[in-house]
């Protein structure tokens, strides 16, 4: 597949949004992997990645690993050693090449990369060629601290629905972090994060969830992506258990300033109509110790 250099959706969210012009958007981003980055990814113990199933759905999950798990062979290509695990909705995705989104995220210091590309399994390591490589704002990252990590369960738990339950709903109504997959044709995949404080998420029914969007970086990367396809992934951790929470489906942008101003701090609202869960319990060894909330949380 022959990728375009502009997005026409993220240029369309900019100019709905009064924001940016005719040049900005992600192609300004280059290809190759700063020797900065590649530390920073070597020292990291998490990373989000997201794709897409055969069917077509979108799915964002959480890899995890030792220092040193992942990092630069090349300018334009990096090694991950880990792998979804067993169960995860992302499992076999990319046992043939796909698109890929990648965010390097560290809690701890409240920092973050972007790295979209394509990717393929080979052994055990997934092999990642970069086609956009940027440092981003540490906006709405909410601090926390890595605990011991918990021992290794004999196997993660993995239970199936199309709707959440109330414990699920619970968590994510809790949550102050997700995580968020996204694809458009002819521009690839995305992971992001988004962040409030808890409660900034809402689920209105079981088949429902609503979150806003706040101020960023005005290069919308996920909303121009959803421009152009609304299929997304979502993932929330429990993050003092090692739970995840993977849920895809259709998410719309609400642009509707009346119901906006209602919520402190949103510039629009995201729709987002579940289609099919998947919760991972024991789905990593890491434990994480919240610290202190993004000074940029509406309060």
């Amino acid at each position: 597949m022959v990728k375009t250099p502009y997005h026409e959706g993220e240029q369309a969210v900019q100019q709905r949004a009064g924001e940016g012009h005719p040049g900005w958007g992600s192609p300004m981003f280059e290809a190759a992997i700063p020797p900065p980055f590649d530390m920073f990814l070597r020292r990291q113990r998490m990373l989000v990645i997201g794709g897409v199933d055969d069917d077509g759905a979108a799915w964002s999950t959480v890899l995890t690993g030792p220092r040193g798990f992942a990092g630069a062979v090349g300018s334009h290509t990096i090694h991950v050693k880990a792998l979804p695990v067993a169960g995860d909705p992302l499992e076999h995705v990319f046992d043939d090449q796909r698109d890929i989104g990648m965010l390097a995220i560290e809690p701890q210091t409240s920092q973050r990369i972007r790295i979209n590309g394509v990717a393929q399994r080979e052994g055990d390591i997934l092999v990642v060629t970069t086609e956009q490589v940027l440092g981003n704002c540490p906006k709405y990252l909410q601090q926390r601290v890595l605990r011991p990590d918990a021992p290794q369960a004999a196997a993660p738990a993995v239970r199936r629905s199309t709707v959440l339950d109330a414990d699920q709903q619970r968590l994510i109504t809790g949550a102050d972090t997700f995580f968020i997959a996204s694809r458009a044709p002819q521009h690839g995949a995305d992971a992001s994060h988004r962040g409030g404080a808890p409660g900034f998420v809402e689920v209105p029914a079981p088949n429902r969830i609503v979150w806003p969007d706040y101020f960023g970086n005005s290069f919308y990367m996920t909303l121009g992506n959803l421009q152009l396809d609304p299929a997304c992934g979502l993932t929330f951790l429990d993050w003092e258990a090692g739970h995840a929470l993977h849920v895809t489906g259709k998410a719309r942008i609400d642009w509707d300033e009346s119901r906006t101003k209602a919520v402190q701090g949103a510039l629009r609202l995201v729709e987002f109509d579940v289609e099919q869960v998947v919760e991972v319990r024991d789905f990593t060894t890491l434990r994480w110790k919240f610290a202190a909330p993004s000074p940029f949380n509406p309060t």
